[in-house]
């Protein structure tokens, strides 16, 4: 056939359902994570507290393990109680790993397209902003929920397995407590990695700036206090308003001198609101189908 007469025609293959297209970004940027080694490594490491804190729940259930790591001295009664402050420091230590996760697969998923002009290409498919938005926040918050949701209602189910007496229906507050806490962190840590990633290109940076994002808003709460003797510079303390809701929610009792100290959760809750409220805006001023041409 000559060349004169090949001409485009429209594809008239298989189109992808109108449903499922939001599936496609979340595909190749699930696939674009797990390539790297360095993401693998701090993944697994994030179930180390998990595997640990399995072990403590067998050995304090189980009174033979016990007596033959005491040599046959131990104490009878088991000296860790596994109660709601055992699951509270269970979900602080699978927590905070998440942040670190969170630094470094957060800048990843979405600065590529980003720093190469990509988002024009991806956009003038048929996928809208907020298809594009939550196909990103997806990935990150399943990456987070497999290290945070799944590792401690796994290990409240094996507490409520292993148990000796009935258990697991007299403590239904720790689990719906750990899975609203947990709810409430990956999602914050998601969209604020989106953010963060998308007004700032290099990724060394943007991993930096995540957990400036953390920290210093904390700092700078701590010092607001001490001068204007308040404690409502602990509404941008972020690591102080997570681990007191993680708290209130699986209804750990604490010292009444810790309590007249603490904001309500309501405003904690305005506060973090607040706070996914500006990744959003953030997100909604970058993440637009245009391309800047320099020169």
């Amino acid at each position: 056939m000559s060349v004169f007469k090949r001409s485009y025609r429209r594809y008239e293959g298989p189109l992808t359902n109108r449903n499922t297209r939001f599936g496609t970004l979340v595909r190749y940027a699930t696939a674009e994570l797990w390539s790297s080694r360095i993401t693998s490594m701090i993944f697994l490491l994030c179930f180390v507290p998990a595997f640990i804190s399995l072990a403590i729940i067998y050995i304090m259930n189980n009174d033979v393990v016990r007596m033959l790591l005491s040599a046959g001295h131990g104490p009878t009664q088991p000296p860790i109680a596994i109660n709601e402050r055992f699951f509270y420091g269970i979900l602080q230590a699978q927590c905070w790993p998440a942040l670190v996760l969170t630094a470094w697969i957060g800048p990843k998923v979405i600065s590529g397209d980003l720093a190469n002009d990509a988002l024009p290409i991806i956009l003038s498919h048929p996928i809208s902003r907020v298809e594009y938005v939550l196909a990103k926040v997806s990935v990150l918050w399943a990456f987070l929920a497999a290290v945070t949701v799944i590792p401690t209602t796994v290990l409240f189910l094996f507490q409520s397995y292993i148990s000796a007496v009935p258990w697991g229906a007299g403590h239904i507050r720790i689990l719906l407590g750990m899975f609203a806490g947990c709810v409430l962190w990956i999602s914050f840590l998601a969209l604020l990695a989106l953010a963060v990633a998308s007004w700032v290109k290099w990724r060394i940076v943007a991993t930096g700036m995540i957990f400036a994002a953390i920290f210093v808003p904390a700092g700078m709460g701590t010092v607001f206090d001490a001068v204007m003797r308040t404690n409502w510079g602990n509404a941008i303390n972020i690591p102080l308003m997570m681990s007191t809701l993680w708290r209130r929610l699986l209804a750990v009792q604490v010292p009444s001198f810790f309590v007249r100290n603490e904001l309500p959760s309501i405003a904690l809750l305005i506060s973090l609101a607040v706070m996914m409220w500006l990744c959003v805006m953030a997100l909604n001023a970058r993440i637009r189908a245009r391309e800047v041409v320099r020169g």
